[in-house]
């Protein structure tokens, strides 16, 4: 778990929940997928990927892709948080003056690669890995997707591509929340058996809870090392976690408060709120 206790991984990981809810605001964000993914985030950045602010430009770094970059309010709170840019800059979020806006912009600090259409920022991670390999490197890949996402082809079409080009240093985590916008993926598509399926397609795959940071721990260091197949994990998570009056709710997908709802939230988040949060004037689309 690197030098980080878990206590100090746990506030940090409050903390990047706090900017995503000071981010809905001002013209919103997706709040839901957001905080669903922010353990993931934290413990990737703190305990697993070597990278760091200092070593953005290093060749023999890791590489992280979000490719379900709408949850760009999650990877912003935690470069702030971890120094690749000041944390006053947050509040620049949507402002035209900036780049911090819905998706990542490779003029973030520590952002690789742009993110826009679902699907596609899996066959960018297996290029890069492909060329890592190619070039001989111990580089790892982590690409960061959703689970409504996988409805993707392109999802499945750079899977066969990495196994046959046996991509051992392409790491697949999996944000399984249960939601893909604001229905719940079973009921719309269902992926279920997803591990089964990720196997069919010659990966190796695992699945974790997402918000625990010592499972995460074993987990990730439990990968198989010097892999011919790509690697898969699966984080259960819930929507909206850490603000229980939004949790695994198909109608807190994009969230734009006002600031009075905002410092309510962040006293929810803190275990504040007597009452939960629930005024039908929210704005939510």
């Amino acid at each position: 778990m690197g030098e980080m206790t878990l206590g100090e991984l746990e506030g940090l990981a409050r903390g990047v929940r706090a900017h995503c809810v000071r981010m809905a605001t001002g013209g919103g964000c997706f709040l839901g997928a957001s905080l669903s993914c922010a353990d993931l985030l934290v413990f990737l950045y703190t305990s697993f990927l070597r990278i760091s602010p200092e070593r953005l430009a290093d060749p023999e770094r890791d590489y992280f892709l979000l490719s379900k970059g709408h949850d760009a309010p999650a990877l912003y709170g935690t470069l702030a948080e971890l120094g690749y840019f000041p944390i006053a800059r947050l509040a620049a979020h949507l402002r035209p003056e900036d780049a911090l806006y819905w998706h990542p912009n490779r003029r973030v600090p520590g952002v690789e690669f742009h993110s826009g259409s679902l699907g596609h920022l899996l066959s960018v991670g297996a290029g890069i890995a492909y060329d890592i390999k190619l070039r001989g490197g111990q580089n790892r890949v982590v690409v960061l997707l959703g689970d409504g996402e996988l409805n993707e082809g392109s999802i499945w079409e750079t899977l066969l591509v990495a196994r046959a080009k046996e991509l051992g240093n392409l790491i697949i985590v999996v944000d399984r929340n249960q939601f893909q916008a604001n229905a719940r993926t079973e009921s719309l598509i269902p992926l279920e058996p997803l591990a089964a399926k990720f196997e069919a397609f010659g990966c190796w795959c695992a699945e974790v809870d997402g918000h625990d940071f010592l499972a995460l721990g074993r987990r990730f260091t439990l990968l198989p090392a010097r892999s011919r197949q790509p690697l898969v994990v699966i984080a259960n998570t819930i929507r909206g976690k850490g603000l229980p009056s939004i949790e695994a709710r198909a109608d807190r997908w994009f969230c734009n408060f006002t600031p009075d709802e905002v410092e309510r939230l962040l006293q929810e988040l803190e275990g504040g709120l007597a009452a939960p949060l629930t005024s039908p004037e929210l704005v939510v689309r």
